[in-house]
């Protein structure tokens, strides 16, 4: 990965391509490229959707290679939904495939002077961007078989749905799985609208013909990854119940502990919690014909995703993850997996973050646009997105935005961003680093669940504001750098509960590498990171005061507990002072 492709999409003579050397951004990766590319390249204060700002599509430092877990991909630019620094992450074949092509990242910029739509493909002859206007308005279902149709099936898509074209702040990119399915997404942050500004619907990559990236020292590395997998799978999350139950294994679990948001973060319990399980889904996807173990790509341990079937056996989206359970379900007051997954679809195909969208759907259930608990209500409420009515340009636009015109006061949202499935009332930690991270309100930028909850890497009261910024602040730091090698962040459960599998970790880095990280290195690149994160949000004019929860967390009581968000103002500000 020696290599930055550029694609230049408002020259006077059409989109150009070229490649560089990645110079001054070597050694990074995953996010610690899309971020130090944005804060050094885009302006802070530039318009969301304008030329000035870039979209940044990075692998991990270890993608393309034989390290199990690394196949995760960053996207980075200005967000449109939060006007902050943004990074997204998701799985599926594109890191593998992008980095065996030798790119460290693919740096969208500009923007077309019309509004003609392109496709890219990129192998191991180049590049070549052409218009495609066949694509307009299609889904990423849609427009990957069509790609399948030109280009075969041993592809790896990026595609944006009719969210993205629309360039709604909701808009996810998508990145094709194992089987060439649009099913894997950056969601959050609305980068799939600035895919959209630029132009482009799809880009197509080719790894035929290049060689695994290889190891800076073959057998130590060997042995390394060895060790790391052992690591994974002698550990009770990564190697029994993320694999058996997949994600979604976390609603019965946060159901218990009175922190699953209900019916717009109104209580901390739902009724129907059993009917959408982990434990009921595996049990559906299995007596259907479906799978309840699946990888998001090649060199997966883990394997928590999952293949959900309909009644007839016939595949209708992988398995919703539980951040998609609950946004869809539980939030909304809804208690039918069938309608779940049926929303899960049409999320994808028309490219559209889960989270946002469920939070939205409840935001608008309070506002009085359904009944909670009326499936059918919210499908058509996601339809309205993918044909582009007024309502649907609306919800596309997120919660935050929903809330405003509906004259909706409890709207769960930081820095413009929903909430995901953890009510920071009754997880105080991840209140936190919903509060203070630079992405907005984000679970996965400081997985304070870990501690509070499921007792990983040690045990902090979920409920009470004591311990909660150190293990918020770490957790952050730790996340940066993980985010950075294109690892799963699920492998944080083994890594720290089991100083042996964080040692392992390190020495599949520098084995393949030829680096001699240690451990404060990585918190040093975690801590660089979120640096460069925080130094972009101030010049865009954020201050301390964004790094808050909706007061109405601090007022009101959530059942079952009877607690409110209880860390202050000042401790919030305490978080990056290291």
């Amino acid at each position: 990965m020696d290599q930055i492709l550029r694609i230049q999409m408002g020259g006077a003579a059409g989109p150009t391509a070229k490649t560089e050397p990645v110079g001054a951004y070597a050694g990074m990766g995953g996010r610690a490229l899309t971020s130090t590319l944005v804060a050094q390249e885009v302006p802070p204060t530039c318009h969301p959707l304008g030329a000035e700002n870039k979209l940044v599509i990075a692998p991990g430092l270890l993608s393309g290679s034989a390290a199990a877990m690394s196949g995760r991909i960053s996207v980075g630019c200005k967000s449109p939904l939060t006007g902050g620094i943004k990074e997204a992450n998701s799985g599926g074949q594109a890191a593998q495939v992008l980095a065996r092509l030798g790119y460290a990242a693919i740096v969208l910029e500009g923007k077309p002077a019309d509004d003609t739509l392109y496709r890219v493909l990129v192998n191991q002859h180049g590049v070549k961007i052409e218009p495609d206007n066949s694509l307009r308005m299609l889904g990423n279902y849609d427009t990957v078989e069509k790609m399948k149709a030109l280009f075969g099936d041993k592809i790896a898509t990026i595609s944006i749905g009719q969210a993205g074209e629309m360039k709604l702040s909701g808009a996810s990119v998508a990145f094709s799985d194992m089987e060439l399915r649009p099913t894997r997404h950056a969601g959050r942050g609305g980068v799939g609208a600035v895919m959209g500004a630029k132009g482009i619907k799809v880009i197509v990559l080719d790894d035929a013909g290049m060689p695994m990236r290889s190891p800076a020292d073959p057998e130590k590395f060997k042995a390394a990854n060895k060790a790391f997998v052992a690591g994974l799978r002698q550990h009770p999350v990564t190697g029994e119940g993320l694999p058996k139950y997949g994600t979604d294994v976390l609603i019965n679990v946060l159901n218990e502990a009175g922190a699953l948001p209900t019916h717009n973060f109104t209580w901390g319990r739902f009724d129907g919690a059993a009917k959408v399980s982990g434990e009921t889904m595996a049990e559906t996807e299995i007596a259907r014909g479906g799978k309840a173990t699946h990888g998001c790509h090649r060199g997966c341990v883990i394997r928590c995703s999952g293949t959900y079937v309909d009644k007839d056996g016939q595949f209708v989206s992988k398995q919703p993850e539980y951040e998609t359970v609950w946004a869809h379900g539980p939030n909304c007051g809804i208690d039918d997996l069938d309608a779940i997954a049926a929303l899960d679809r049409l999320d994808d195909d028309f490219g559209l973050d889960t989270i946002e969208m469920g939070a939205t759907i409840a935001v608008a259930m309070e506002a009085g646009l359904a009944k909670f608990g009326d499936a059918q209500a919210a499908i058509k409420m996601v339809k309205e997105v993918g044909k582009g009515t007024p309502l649907g340009r609306i919800l596309g636009s997120g919660a935050a935005v929903t809330g405003r015109v509906f004259g909706v006061e409890r709207v769960p949202v930081v820095k413009g961003q929903a909430m995901p499935a953890y009510d920071p009332r009754g997880v105080q930690g991840q209140g936190v680093t919903y509060a203070t991270t630079p992405m907005g309100a984000d679970h996965t930028a400081g997985y304070a669940v870990t501690a509070n909850i499921l007792g990983v890497g040690g045990s902090v009261n979920p409920l009470k504001p004591e311990g909660q910024i150190e293990l918020s602040r770490n957790l952050q730091i730790a996340t940066a750098a993980i985010d950075s090698t294109g690892m799963c962040l699920f492998i944080a459960f083994a890594i720290l509960d089991q100083p042996e599998t964080f040692q392992a970790l390190l020495d599949v880095i520098n084995t393949f590498t030829g680096l001699q990280l240690t451990a404060a290195d990585v918190t040093a690149l975690g801590k660089s990171v979120l640096t460069k994160e925080r130094a972009f949000n101030a010049a865009a004019g954020f201050t301390s005061k964004d790094d808050r929860l909706p007061d109405y967390f601090k007022k009101e009581a959530l059942a079952p507990h009877n607690v409110t968000f209880q860390v202050s103002d000042e401790e919030l500000d305490q978080v990056f002072n290291w």
